[in-house]
């Protein structure tokens, strides 16, 4: 089965790079709830938490606490969300962790938010650079 995730690892389908290490890979959301929007995949294709082995994660999960003070960082921001679902609403069926920066008042409630374009590459890339710098990449 082709999986998108995967493909934008091995750098099949392109995306906006954010970090990297030997288990662990990160982008930028295509659709993000905000700017800045990122998601943190391993680099071994499981479908959910539970499929993960274990001594993956801290790698994982180290990776997602580096990359939540970077994200915050880059963007300025008061806070994250960082969720992740299991097979449910999980769009692609690839293991991933959403790492979302959040302020005060940014209309984000619950679960349910709308999502969102880039405005341009330019947008894109200039973020994913800011997130790069914050995370040391």
């Amino acid at each position: 089965m082709k999986c998108v995730f995967c493909e934008i690892v091995n750098s099949i389908v392109p995306a906006y790079v954010v970090y990297e290490d030997d288990q662990s890979f990160a982008f930028l959301d295509a659709r993000p709830v905000f700017p800045g929007h990122v998601l943190l995949v391993p680099k071994l294709h499981v479908e959910t938490l539970a499929d993960l082995p274990g001594k993956l994660l801290e790698p994982l999960f180290s990776a997602a606490q580096r990359l939540e003070q970077a994200v915050e960082s880059a963007m300025k921001a008061q806070g994250s969300f960082v969720a992740m679902n299991n097979r449910v609403s999980q769009s692609v069926p690839h293991l991933h962790v959403h790492i979302v920066p959040r302020t005060k008042g940014d209309g984000l409630r619950g679960f349910f938010w709308p999502r969102s374009k880039y405005e341009s590459v330019a947008q894109a890339e200039e973020i994913a650079s800011r997130i790069r710098e914050a995370v040391g990449q």
